[in-house]
């Protein structure tokens, strides 16, 4: 990116500007990001929450019924307020229109692109990406954003690579979910599964380019 772009960061500066909540709540709110980001939803217990922000277990259920709503406190707002969003646009104007000389730089430019941004927010990305698979309310608000502002470049970028006989006539439902996968696949265990595993990142990125265009059996 062009542009660092700091998500943890941009949750607390939501948290901190809400007029609406107390000081106890902003403690309880930083300490929740720091321990989901570290621990993971599930890993975290709001007894460490509460150990972190300095308050009694107590203070946190008096504001959140659970802990789901904690999290939902916390991701919702970002997404909500336009981060997600604003992303997305971002991501769109800096692959989806630009110009490749073929198939395989596009499928290069996503990945760039969006290791350096998970390379800068992996501790915010863990919060979010996990817990997608477990709650419906951030599945719904990421799949309409991604429709809002990736879908139709993604659509007219495959469509171009289609007529120029570089990919396969398969449905672009097909393709696109192909590409998400792998790439997301892909950045998801770099960053956020196995971070501190001896990653030959740029061979990486080269082998993940070559198994999206050719698969990985001989042929």
């Amino acid at each position: 990116m062009d542009q660092e772009f700091d998500l943890v960061k941009q949750m607390l500066n939501v948290a901190e500007q809400d007029k609406r909540m107390s000081e106890k709540q902003k403690k309880i709110i930083q300490a929740a990001i720091e321990l989901f980001s570290e621990k993971g939803f599930a890993g975290t217990s709001t007894s460490e929450i509460a150990r972190r922000a300095s308050v009694a277990e107590g203070t946190i259920f008096r504001h959140y019924k659970t802990k789901k709503d904690l999290l939902m406190a916390i991701t919702m707002p970002t997404l909500i307020d336009g981060v997600i969003p604003f992303l997305a646009q971002d991501f769109s104007e800096q692959v989806l229109t630009q110009k490749y000389p073929d198939f395989e730089s596009f499928v290069r430019g996503i990945i760039m692109n969006r290791f350096a941004f998970s390379k800068e927010n992996g501790k915010a990305i863990k919060i979010y990406f996990l817990e997608l698979f477990y709650h419906d309310e951030l599945r719904e608000q990421f799949s309409n954003i991604f429709m809002t502002h990736v879908k139709g470049k993604f659509d007219q970028l495959i469509d171009y690579y289609k007529e120029r006989g570089e990919i396969a006539a398969m449905p672009n439902s097909t393709i696109m979910r192909a590409l998400i996968t792998n790439i997301v696949g892909f950045l998801l265990t770099r960053f956020v599964v196995m971070p501190d595993s001896d990653w030959q990142d740029e061979e990486e990125i080269d082998f993940t380019v070559a198994y999206i265009l050719h698969g990985i059996a001989i042929k």
